[in-house]
């Protein structure tokens, strides 16, 4: 009998997502004699080697994998990121330890382009000064704090990707004015279909009511919001970060919401996470803080924990997963040969 496909599941994963995800790996592994999967031991910083070379595959949340984590790791031919960011691996490394990094970017787009809209209309309509209206029994102040309506704004998106688009299709019935973006990876065709006008940053920050960040977190893009382009903004307009908090410099951030010269923000990310309990942020009464989970639904759980076993599917039947972050991958040589070891060790080399 052939030696059964170990799949690793890292260990964040059973808290952050058990209930969903253990049900839906047993019923794409469970059924396949083949394969086995098990939780990962506890993780401190980066994966270390010994913790992954016996397995496959992997399916990962939080831990960070470098090119110390995958050396002398020959048998792992496929990441299954639990999500679309991969910030916390180093994808040159997978690529030269023949490793595949697998992602999700259908599950997170509605969820995280409805959370953008929530922080949106919460910071619109005022939502946090209201409720403390309602706590501190002082009706008398009710009429103190109009809010905006979305109709006749601009909105602007650091990003026209997945989730930048979905957005602009969410907000298509609220009446905005103009749809703003920065991509200089998107082409004005497919910005003109989604009725959105490319511009330059200085342009974007300086004319939007409401500013969301929607770009991956790279070299290029990590400490882009800084206070030069935070400085451009109306002193009324809202800034939105559901990325990554190390896209914004958040130390200028703090000050411009300090000084009130923008009108707020609504943060899902932060730099560092966790947040400190004792940071400015959390002072502040123009935030709306959220820690990462804003765009945690009973959608992106399912979408997630199903999209990741099917990536591990997709290798352990010798084809690339749908959305595969380093699709070189599938040339080089020693690639071919790991999934040529899979199908003969499931027994199944026509499969």
């Amino acid at each position: 009998m052939s030696e059964r496909l170990r799949v690793g599941v890292s260990a964040d994963l059973r808290e952050s997502a058990g209930q969903v995800l253990g049900p839906v790996l047993a019923h794409h592994f469970d059924p396949l004699p083949h394969v086995e999967y098990e939780y990962m031991q506890e993780y401190k910083g980066h994966v270390t080697a010994d913790q992954i070379i016996d397995y496959d595959a992997v399916i990962t949340l939080r831990p960070r994998y470098d090119a110390m984590s995958l050396r002398g790791v020959d048998r792992l031919a496929v990441i299954a990121r639990w999500g679309v960011g991969y910030d916390m691996i180093d994808v040159p490394a997978c690529t030269d330890a023949n490793v595949v990094l697998a992602i999700n970017r259908d599950a997170v787009r509605r969820p995280v382009a409805e959370a953008i809209v929530t922080l949106v209309l919460a910071l619109a309509r005022r939502l946090p000064v209201k409720d403390r209206v309602v706590r501190e029994g002082r009706w008398d102040l009710r009429g103190a704090h109009p809010g905006l309506g979305l109709r006749g704004k601009i909105m602007g998106s650091v990003g026209l990707g997945n989730i930048g688009a979905e957005l602009f299709r969410l907000l298509q019935p609220f009446g905005l004015a103009r749809r703003l973006a920065f991509d200089p990876y998107v082409s004005q065709e497919e910005a003109a279909s989604l009725d959105v006008e490319l511009v330059d940053l200085d342009t974007l920050f300086k004319n939007s009511d409401f500013v969301a960040i929607n770009c991956p977190l790279n070299d290029h893009t990590r400490g882009l919001v800084d206070a030069h382009l935070l400085g451009l903004m109306k002193p009324t307009a809202y800034l939105i970060n559901t990325a990554r908090g190390a896209i914004v410099k958040q130390d200028d951030l703090v000050e411009v919401l300090r000084a009130r010269r923008i009108g707020g923000a609504g943060l899902d990310v932060f730099d560092p996470e966790p947040l400190p309990a004792d940071h400015p942020l959390t002072k502040m009464d123009n935030v709306i803080l959220s820690p990462h989970s804003l765009a945690w639904t009973d959608h992106i759980y399912m979408d997630n924990s199903v999209g990741a076993c099917q990536s591990v599917l997709s290798v352990f039947s010798g084809e690339m997963p749908t959305y595969s972050v380093n699709r070189e991958v599938a040339d080089r040589r020693g690639f071919q040969e790991k999934l040529r070891a899979l199908k003969e060790r499931s027994g199944s080399p026509d499969r």
